[in-house]
């Protein structure tokens, strides 16, 4: 009978499932969107190139790896990527080439060189490396480079036309000069190349006794599997890219496919990155979108109270009520939850296309759409429908059939006493972690916030009629005083009066407004204190960057030399590791050149204690953010012990704490300390102060002069003038002089690229709580039709009915909008604090679009349906359920 009935409800009334439907469609989209991108993260590959002929590849662990003590017969290893690409030893060349079973061993490096007048942007390597590639790397002319030397690919030979013999200047990140062109090479898939001696490619690349990776040729009749197996046997107890004494990253031979992620150092970063998203997001956007099949499924159970009711007073048994809604449910939800694949997949390729773009995962790794996935969507959702179905019918299942008619008739006002109970301790959560989080700085603050949320909306939820019934009473009062007239006065009453619809319609705003401002608005306060932080501490008046891969080392000396210059500050930019609470953390870190002493010329940090010209007693200093710096419990004197870019282990003495490390790096450091452990040691800018007195805009005329100077648009009118009066004196425009707007500008839009990925976050998951609130309203406006066509009946025109509908979904909105963002400002307090030391930044631009949003949405969701009831005939419509 249960089937029978079930069957039967869905092929004769399909719009009455025709809500549960669409939520369990978009639910099922968003979580196998999340799952695909973690699957992706999980076996992201890319396909070797450069070391597709060489089958088996030596390079250095991609992360730092503790192992850490989580009971007495218990250890956990936790691993972190490292900032920059890790490197290997150049030494260890010979030893793996002396070994059994190798034919050749090959160091490889890469570097870039900026582009000259002559010549387009390079990728320098060492001659060595030549023949890495196959057949394609020989020498067809000329000889092998010695110092003072360079071989060229004939291509670019060919289109700059120059050949053996001829001089050129190249700059690259360890220094610059003129080189003799000594041969040309066969033409590169990779590019315009530069081939240098060995000794002197280790020079200029920055990073000396250091290379990307190591080429193995296998002997006659080794397997590569075979040679692999003994090089790790061989190179178990070698140490990694770090000095003596440091905890190695580890050393990895790598065979197959896994020599793509050689060639692609920011696959470890992209893999973090779509784990993240698809574990962490993805996590609770299957909370959410269970959430959501679980209120939208209940709703859709309690309207048909009535079908129930005359089902039990039939004679139907409760056990068969119950089956009855979960066959409904095991009938709509695979199939809705199938059909939600298709626009899942979509969602994650146009997610995973713009996290390509935008250099976060490597080109040529590809989404892998599996089975997983799909399965778990499906099965998520088809449970939740089913859970939803069995609690919503628990209470109409159990009343006596006598009992059951009449609480189908008569609307019940208030929650239940287990469910306001539950919505209390709900609000105690989420009251506790609110606290917690206030208790907590940085990533662990802010890992809360989905928590705050999730907590205060299930509270809404289970306390959804008396929250209804506070919003309907106080922001009812202007309506019933008169002002919207008829309509106004019958919305407030009906708002007042059916508290339970009117707390369905609300949930799912409180959820948009909730998610939303949560989300976007721990963006833009991290920004709002991360770019007032940037304007206050530059105090350079001039900017020196780069068109190309940025500044050579040299060039803060330069500029210091320049008439008129007081300071010159180079930023070499990258990153470091620490280990805190035993989990490691990823920290922004600056290397200086220059003068230490007038560091404060050009940047106002802000410090808080000791002096920032002690960075100049040596390479083993460090100033750390002060907030960082009471995170770990170290004070000025104190060893800070932490991993440099590429993985190397190093101690520094504290000198200086600041203030200002959120704008600036949380680690600041003398040039000779991180150089050499850098992905590329180029400068990234070079902050110049003038001395008292001096002109401004000569001063920014004469850096414009420095080899590959020129004048960028922030720079003012007299500066370009004289810049460009000074073009033919500079050897190639890749060194652009701004203002201090100019850097801040620029700091702006990088910062802004970064937060894509947190604005996509939020715009799915505020999407399909969007969705979910357009879904649910136009199911309790489609359950309207007995007390519309009983308005008809009573005298009300179509015009008073559509009014009354529009103050009812203004009501909603209101308290909707009300309620969520108060639930997103207790939640972003604290973790605003944590993340920023700042109070939540609400930009105007962003709220008012969000709010307008939620109000042009509840007037949609309210209008179009309340139309299509209204070309009823009352006489008609007051006879349907």
């Amino acid at each position: 009978m249960s089937n029978g009935l079930a069957r039967a409800s869905v092929r004769f009334r399909p719009p009455a499932f025709a809500g549960t439907f669409v939520a369990l469609l978009f639910g099922a989209a968003v979580i196998m969107g999340c799952g695909t991108l973690l699957q992706t993260g999980i076996t992201a590959s890319v396909p070797p190139v450069r070391y597709a002929q060489a089958p088996v590849v030596v390079a250095a662990g991609p992360d730092v790896t503790i192992v850490r003590k989580v009971s007495d017969k218990k250890e956990k290893t936790v691993e972190r990527a490292v900032p920059d690409r890790a490197r290997v030893d150049a030494a260890l060349t010979q030893r793996i080439a002396a070994l059994p079973g190798v034919a050749a061993a090959r160091p490889d490096t890469a570097f870039p060189i900026q582009p000259g007048p002559a010549t387009p942007g390079l990728t320098g390597r060492g001659y060595a490396a030549l023949g890495v590639a196959g057949g394609a790397d020989v020498l067809v002319e000329g000889r092998a480079p010695g110092p003072g030397e360079v071989v060229l690919d004939a291509a670019t030979a060919r289109d700059v036309r120059l050949a053996p013999g001829a001089s050129l200047t190249l700059v690259a990140p360890g220094g610059s000069g003129a080189y003799r062109i000594s041969g040309l090479a066969a033409p590169q898939s990779a590019g315009p190349t530069a081939w240098f001696a060995d000794t002197v490619a280790g020079q200029l690349s920055g990073h000396p006794g250091r290379v990307d990776a190591i080429a193995v040729q296998p002997s006659e009749g080794v397997g590569a599997e075979e040679l692999a197996r003994r090089l790790r046997e061989a190179l178990r107890d070698t140490a990694g890219p770090q000095a003596a004494g440091a905890s190695p990253t580890g050393i990895r031979v790598v065979t197959g496919d896994d020599r793509g992620s050689v060639e692609h150092p920011a696959l470890g970063q992209g893999r973090t990155l779509l784990i993240a998203i698809g574990g962490s997001f993805g996590g609770t956007a299957t909370m959410t979108a269970v959430f959501v099949v679980v209120s939208t499924v209940a709703l859709a159970v309690g309207q048909r109270a009535r079908e129930f009711a005359l089902l039990r007073a039939v004679g139907a048994t409760p056990r068969q009520i119950r089956r009855t809604i979960a066959t409904e449910a095991m009938l709509v939800a695979p199939l809705a939850g199938a059909l939600g694949l298709v626009p899942g997949v979509a969602l994650a390729r146009w997610w995973f296309d713009g996290l390509v773009a935008r250099g976060a995962v490597p080109e040529g790794v590809e989404p892998d759409v599996g089975a997983i996935p799909a399965l778990v969507a499906v099965a998520t959702c088809s449970l939740a429908a089913l859970a939803a179905g069995y609690l919503a019918a628990h209470r109409p299942s159990r009343l006596r059939p006598g009992q059951a008619l009449g609480e189908a008739s008569v609307e019940a006002g208030r929650a239940g006493v287990v469910r306001t109970l539950l919505g209390l301790v709900a609000v105690a959560g989420g009251v506790v972690l609110v606290f917690v989080a206030a208790g907590l700085s940085g990533e662990n603050a802010a890992n809360t916030a989905l928590g705050v949320v999730m907590c205060f909306l299930v509270a809404t939820a289970l306390l959804g009629p008396w929250v209804a019934r506070i919003a309907a009473g106080v922001l009812g009062l202007p309506l019933r005083a008169g002002l919207g007239g008829t309509s106004g006065t019958l919305a407030a009453d009906n708002a007042r009066a059916d508290a339970r619809r009117l707390a369905s319609a609300i949930t799912p705003i409180v959820m948009v407004s909730a998610f939303c401002g949560t989300m976007l608005f721990i963006q833009s306060s991290v920004q709002h204190a991360t770019g007032e932080q940037v304007r206050a501490g530059v105090l350079a008046d001039h900017v020196l960057g780069s068109t190309g891969p940025g500044l050579p080392a040299t060039t803060a000396e330069r500029a210091a030399q320049v008439p008129g210059v007081d300071a010159a500050i180079g930023l070499l930019r990258t990153g470091a590791v620490y280990r805190s609470d035993g989990k490691l953390r990823s920290a922004a870190a600056l290397g200086v050149s220059g003068d230490p002493a007038k560091l404060d010329r050009v940047l106002g940090l802000g410090v808080r204690s000791g002096s920032l010209a002690d960075l100049a007693r040596g390479s083993d200093t460090v100033a750390l953010d002060a907030a960082l710096a009471d995170k770990l419990g170290l004070a000025v004197g104190d060893r800070a012990s932490f991993w440099l870019g590429d993985g190397g282990q190093t101690q520094q003495t504290v000198v200086a704490t600041y203030e200002r490390g959120l704008g600036f790096g949380q680690l600041i450091l003398p040039r000779a300390a991180v150089a050499a452990h850098a992905g590329v040691a180029y400068d990234s800018q070079v902050l110049v102060a003038d001395s008292p007195g001096a002109d401004r805009a000569n001063v920014a005329a004469r850096l414009a002069r420095l080899p590959g100077g020129t004048a960028s648009s922030g720079a003012t009118a007299a500066t370009a003038e004289a810049a460009t009066a000074a073009t033919s004196e500079a050897t190639a425009g890749w060194i652009t002089v701004a203002d201090r707007a100019g850097y801040v500008a620029q700091t702006d839009r990088k910062r802004e690229a970064g937060d894509w990925a947190n604005s996509v976050m939020a715009a799915v998951l505020g999407g399909f709580a969007a969705i979910t609130a357009a879904n649910t309203l136009v199911m309790t406006v489609l359950d309207r039709s007995r007390e519309v066509a009983l308005l008809r009946l009573t005298g009300a025109t179509r015009r008073q009915v559509r009014g009354m509908m529009r103050w009812e979904a203004l009501l909603v909105a209101a308290a909707g909008l009300l309620l969520g963002g108060l639930i997103a400002w207790v939640t972003l307090v604290p973790i605003a604090r944590g993340l920023a030391d700042a109070s939540p930044y609400v930009p105007p631009g962003t709220a008012l679009p969000l709010a307008a949003g939620a109000v042009a949405l509840c007037l949609a969701a309210t209008a179009l349906p309340t139309r299509f009831l209204l070309r009823s005939r009352p006489l008609a419509a007051s006879g349907r359920r």
